[in-house]
């Protein structure tokens, strides 16, 4: 028989990886602080619970999909939190992008109750939810993790094991780096392009067939062809874990000056008001200093 599954946060990302793991064949227990999601899960089969405690106290794996760490330790430790209803033998999945010293310290107390845990944050962008094809990178115990592995492979194509707790949260900011500059990069050469009077479309296909290419590129095409950046990922949620990689930085001892003015650029995003707006939106605000506004 199946295991039980429980999933808490069914935001952009949440919603369709729950999904998938019904289609899957696990039976689903969901909480959300929204109801819309929850009722859609459950029109699809789950079962709906008041509170992270009650979905803990009826499932054999529990997975979070939440915006940050305060939402997480919240979840996870705070009253009516999965702590209170955690059986020995849990194991716990955080599938958030979160500090991973909030991991390490969240996974230290469920430890005391018995309660096995990995940090395995995604990558691929609401697209990647829906298609089952996310990169899922895992920190943890290496035999708890083998445990996991059918579980991820209902949600993702690249699945891979990075050390102990915290490592999957480590390898997601480095990824956080990656995305956050190839954006910026392409929102200053379209900028260029269309201030130098050329076919944006014919522009992203030769910038895509070359070194330039990339998976960002392949995937914001549809929004930068459109001029319409409705969110995938958000730009307030990128701007965290911009913060998130910040901190990382200076705990390390590790220099992030790239990393530092793209951060300043999506801060200048939220206060035009963009902040819900998709995180390739950043072509937005260089095309305002391009043209004076």
């Amino acid at each position: 028989m199946a295991q039980t599954l429980g999933f808490i946060g069914l935001g952009i990302m949440g919603r369709p990886m729950a999904k998938n793991l019904l289609k899957a064949g696990y039976p689903l227990v969901v909480h959300s602080r929204s109801k819309g999601p929850v009722e859609d899960l459950t029109t699809a089969g789950a079962r709906a619970a008041t509170s992270p405690k009650a979905v803990a106290e009826q499932v054999d794996v529990l997975i979070t999909m939440l915006p940050n760490s305060p939402d997480v330790e919240l979840v996870a430790l705070g009253r009516q939190g999965i702590v209170e209803g955690a059986r020995s033998g849990l194991l716990y999945i955080d599938m958030s992008t979160i500090s991973p010293i909030a991991s390490q310290k969240i996974g230290k107390e469920l430890a005391a109750r018995g309660v096995r845990m990995l940090d395995a944050p995604v990558s691929g962008g609401e697209r990647g939810a829906i298609d089952g094809a996310l990169s899922i990178m895992v920190g943890g115990e290496r035999a708890t993790f083998d445990v996991a592995l059918p579980i991820f492979q209902a949600m993702g194509k690249t699945i891979t094991h990075l050390g102990p707790l915290g490592a999957g949260g480590f390898t997601k900011l480095a990824n956080q780096i990656i995305v956050a500059v190839n954006l910026t990069a392409l929102g200053e050469a379209l900028t260029l392009a269309k201030k130098a009077g050329l076919n944006r479309e014919l522009t992203l296909k030769a910038l895509g067939g070359g070194l330039a290419g990339s998976r960002c590129l392949d995937q914001k095409t549809p929004n930068y062809l459109s001029n319409t950046y409705q969110p995938g990922f958000k730009v307030d949620l990128h701007f965290k874990d911009l913060g998130l990689i910040m901190e990382s930085g200076r705990a390390l001892g590790v220099p992030l000056p790239t990393t530092a003015l793209v951060q300043e650029l999506f801060a200048a995003l939220r206060t035009r008001g963009r902040g819900g707006l998709d995180h390739s939106a950043v072509i937005t605000l260089l095309d305002d200093l391009a043209s004076g506004t």
